[in-house]
C-alpha cells in the first residue's frame, strides 16, 4: 500500500485509474501463479532459477499447438493450454531429477534448464514473437473477460491456483513433507518418505505454474514474448520470501506469496508511468530480492 500510494502522489490520475488498478491485478496474475510454484520448491530449501526461460517456452508450445490445431475454437485453446502445462511439468520434472537424483545443487541445475528452455524456445521461433493464429477464445473470453465485469478471468485463474495451494501445502500429507524436507530432510528419510520423489513433483509443480502462467499471459496479449522474463524467477523467489517463506526451507506461506507478489507488480506498473528506463525496474527487484534475504536471516 505505500509503494502504491507513492506512485499516487506522483501521478494521481493515471495511477488511481479503474483501468490502471485492473492493469496492475492482470499484471500480477501471472507473477502470482509462478510465485506460488516457486514457494513449494522454496519451501524444501530449493530454489528454481529456470522460471522466466519455462514460461517463455511453454507461451511458444502454447501457440505453436494452437496454430497446428487450427488456430481458432475452444479445441485449439485446450490443445493449447494442455501443451503448455506438460511442457511445463517436463522441464520442472527434469530440475527435479537433476537435483533430487543426480544431487546437482539446484541453483547450477536451474540455471542450466533457463538456459536449455530459453535457447530452445529462440530455435523454434527464429527469436521472432509469434503473433497470429491465437484463438479469440483465449485472448478475447479469457484474456479480455471479466467476471460480473469487475475481475480478469486471467486473475479468477490465479485465485485458484493460490486457494489450491493453501490447501495442498497445508492440509495435504504433500505439503506435510514438503514442509518437513525444507527443516530437516534426514529426519524426513528416515521416517520412510521417498524424499527424491517429493522433491520432483515439487520441482514439476513449478513447472507446471510456469506453464499455467505462460498462457494466462498469451491470453493478456496475444502473442509470445521471447525477449522478456529475465527477472521472473527473481520476481517470483522475491514474493515468496517476502510474503514469510524461508529461503532455508521448512516455512512457507501462500497467502504471504500473493501479498509479496504485489510487490513486484506495483514496482513495475509505477515505473511504466512515471516513465522510468526498464533497467531501473531491474535494479528495484534485485534489491527487493537483497532485502529479502536479509529479512529472512534477521527472522532466524
Amino acid at each position: 500500500m505505500g509503494l502504491f500510494a507513492f506512485f499516487a502522489a506522483w501521478n494521481p490520475t493515471a495511477v488511481l485509474s479503474t483501468y490502471n488498478v485492473r492493469n496492475i491485478i492482470g499484471d500480477a496474475s501471472t507473477l502470482l501463479i509462478v510465485a506460488v510454484g516457486v514457494t513449494f520448491v522454496v519451501a524444501t530449501a530449493g530454489i528454481d532459477l529456470s522460471l522466466g526461460a519455462v514460461l517463455i517456452f511453454c507461451q511458444v508450445i502454447a501457440a505453436k499447438t494452437m496454430i497446428a490445431v487450427g488456430g481458432s475454437g475452444w479445441d485449439a485453446t485446450l490443445a493449447g493450454t494442455a501443451a503448455a502445462l506438460l511442457a511445463g511439468i517436463a522441464w520442472g520434472t527434469l530440475n527435479g531429477v537433476m537435483v533430487a537424483r543426480l544431487r546437482i545443487p539446484p541453483l547450477i541445475a536451474t540455471l542450466g534448464t533457463l538456459g536449455m528452455a530459453g535457447g530452445t524456445a529462440l530455435l523454434i521461433t527464429n527469436g521472432i514473437n509469434v503473433r497470429t493464429g491465437i484463438p479469440d477464445e483465449l485472448t478475447l473470453v479469457i484474456g479480455a473477460g471479466r467476471l460480473f465485469n469487475l475481475l480478469p478471468y486471467t486473475s479468477v485463474v490465479a485465485i485458484v491456483v493460490v486457494a489450491a495451494a493453501v490447501f495442498a501445502l497445508n492440509y495435504t500429507r504433500f505439503g506435510l513433507h514438503v514442509l518437513g524436507i525444507g527443516s530437516n530432510e534426514v529426519a524426513v528419510e528416515r521416517t520412510g518418505v521417498n524424499v527424491a520423489s517429493v522433491k520432483i513433483r515439487v520441482y514439476a509443480l513449478s513447472g507446471a505454474c510456469a506453464g499455467l502462467g505462460a498462457v494466462v499471459d498469451l491470453a493478456r496479449f496475444s502473442t509470445t514474448a521471447v525477449g522478456a522474463y529475465s527477472t521472473l524467477s527473481l520476481e517470483a523467489i522475491a514474493a515468496a520470501v517476502i510474503g514469510g517463506t524461508s529461503l532455508f526451507g521448512g516455512v512457507a506461506s501462500i497467502i504471504g506469496a500473493v501479498i509479496g507478489v504485489f510487490i513486484p507488480a506495483v514496482l513495475r506498473n509505477g515505473f511504466v508511468i512515471l516513465g522510468v528506463s526498464s533497467f531501473w525496474q531491474q535494479i528495484a527487484v534485485g534489491i527487493i530480492l537483497v532485502t529479502a534475504v536479509y529479512i529472512d536471516q534477521r527472522r532466524r
